[in-house]
């Protein structure tokens, strides 16, 4: 199977109603060029999951200024004011995560789990809705995980495989959310022959990605 697709091809994937995933935190390692397809297709009504929602001009701040998003989970918005108008102005339902359960849920997700227990957010809105359970006279949430329809992840160099080398912090949501959907897509600066990576430099297995777009290519 040749997993090197174009922009086009994978943009096509994303459909109206979706819920996907995108790495990145603050823009670092999200994959920019398909992103700004999605933009471009003005595909609507999708559940995002994400660390945050970016800024009004970079990441996925982009999809929420073009309105496309109809449901957000994430960790923190404060960088986009527009997460902001459009949560208070009933447009965009928004959950906020704390980051470390956010992180666990979308591991838990890739991993088959049911869920797991955690004490953070106990005693405040965070538990509001969700099972509270008792262990050794402490109080733990029942956190459930997630998936997606779709992962929109970034690399730095990839093999026609699919195997997964990242750069420094860019590595960040993007290993994760490459276990956590239905269809993985990676946007990479480098693609190379299988065989030329040094195997303990790859983070994600290439059994976890269905497509792959060489964002190198000018």
């Amino acid at each position: 199977m040749n997993k090197i697709i174009s922009m086009e091809e994978a943009i096509a994937h994303v459909k109206d109603g979706m819920t996907i995933m995108v790495g990145g935190f603050l823009g670092c390692g999200s994959p920019h060029r398909l992103i700004d397809a999605l933009v471009e297709k003005g595909v609507k009504d999708l559940t995002l999951i994400c660390n945050d929602s970016g800024f009004a001009d970079i990441g996925v701040g982009k999809l929420v200024v073009n309105k496309q998003i109809r449901k957000l989970i994430a960790s923190h918005i404060g960088t986009n004011r527009e997460t902001g108008n459009q949560m208070n102005a009933g447009e965009m339902e928004v959950v906020l995560v704390p980051q470390g359960t956010l992180a666990e849920q979308v591991r838990a997700g890739g991993s088959g789990l049911g869920g797991f227990l955690t004490p953070t957010g106990v005693g405040t809105v965070v538990e509001e809705g969700k099972q509270k359970i008792e262990i050794d006279g402490k109080a733990y949430l029942l956190e459930l995980p997630l998936r997606a329809d779709i992962a929109l992840i970034a690399g730095e160099t990839i093999d026609k495989f699919g195997n997964i080398v990242y750069s420094g912090a860019t590595r960040n949501f993007n290993h994760l959310m490459a276990t956590a959907a239905d269809t993985v897509i990676v946007e990479v600066e480098e693609v190379v022959e299988v065989g030329e990576l040094d195997p303990n430099h790859v983070v994600t297995p290439g059994i976890f990605v269905d497509y792959i777009v060489n964002g190198g290519d000018k």
